[in-house]
């Protein structure tokens, strides 16, 4: 009787190590496939917190037009892509060192053509001056004598800077690093003016309460696309542009612009000619 225990104990032993070696197996599979899923090629994105294109939505998630659309585009192209916000002055570095490999943040391609690699364009947007509500300025003439500020290294610093006769002669451009301090700047009435992105300025008015007047002239009505490095051999930037335009004719790119900015189409407008 006692070796039959035995014999019964050491078969249940047998048994239970089978079931546990089956729940072994099968949990090692679907880790396995988890893992085969995030082993797609990664490409790192360079942006700026820059709502509403690239910005950190209330529960810390990165989000905005430029974020959904690269993650849409890199997975038709086989890639995982993975998002870092950057010093904005240092974008051009970042890409020679291999440090990102594209930029994808409301770039403007703009007078940048020979710069950079480009894919794009993707969509089209107005650089505008915008005032306080109260303003006495109404056009870009009435900026003469007057204080604007930019963020630096964008497109509308290199349009004030370039002094082509567009606009009057000013009493001072102050750049800062972060584009939020430009709205502020102005909104506590340290500067007359500032130039942006028009995208960019309804956004922070919406955000923050904040109300501006935007100049119905535009400084530049500008494509914003995709930079690469321009020593960059992969070919990407071809890859990445047939990508956009097929989003573009199957209606993706006009739905993500969409959930974020009223009148998706006018965004377009040229955008899916080039």
């Amino acid at each position: 009787m006692k070796n039959k225990k035995i014999a019964l104990g050491v078969l249940l032993l047998f048994l239970l190590g089978l079931l546990g070696g089956c729940g072994r197996q099968q949990k090692e599979s679907e880790t396995g496939d988890k893992a085969d899923t995030g082993k797609l090629p990664v490409i790192t994105v360079g942006c700026d917190d820059y709502s509403p294109f690239s910005y950190a939505d209330v529960d810390g998630e990165l989000t905005g037009i430029d974020v959904e659309l690269a993650r849409e585009a890199f997975a038709r192209m086989g890639y995982a892509p993975e998002f870092t916000f950057i010093n904005w002055e240092e974008k051009k570095n970042l890409l020679a060192e291999g440090k990102i490999d594209c930029i994808w943040s409301s770039f403007t391609m703009n007078d940048r053509e020979n710069e950079y690699h480009w894919a794009g364009p993707y969509m089209r947007s107005r650089q505008v001056v915008a005032v306080n509500k109260d303003s006495d300025i109404y056009s870009l003439q009435d900026l003469e004598g007057k204080v604007i500020a930019v963020q630096s290294t964008t497109k509308p610093e290199d349009i004030i800077r370039s002094h082509d006769g567009m606009l009057p002669k000013l009493r001072k451009v102050i750049s800062v690093q972060k584009r939020d301090l430009i709205f502020i700047l102005l909104g506590k009435g340290y500067v007359d003016a500032l130039a942006a992105h028009d995208t960019s300025v309804d956004q922070f008015m919406e955000d923050t309460g904040f109300q501006f007047r935007i100049l119905e002239e535009p400084l530049q009505s500008v494509d914003l696309g995709v930079a690469f490095d321009k020593d960059d051999t992969r070919g990407l930037d071809t890859e990445l542009t047939a990508t956009l335009r097929d989003m573009q004719e199957d209606g993706t790119v006009e739905n993500i612009i969409g959930k974020y900015l009223s009148d998706a189409e006018r965004y377009l407008e040229g955008a899916d000619e080039k």
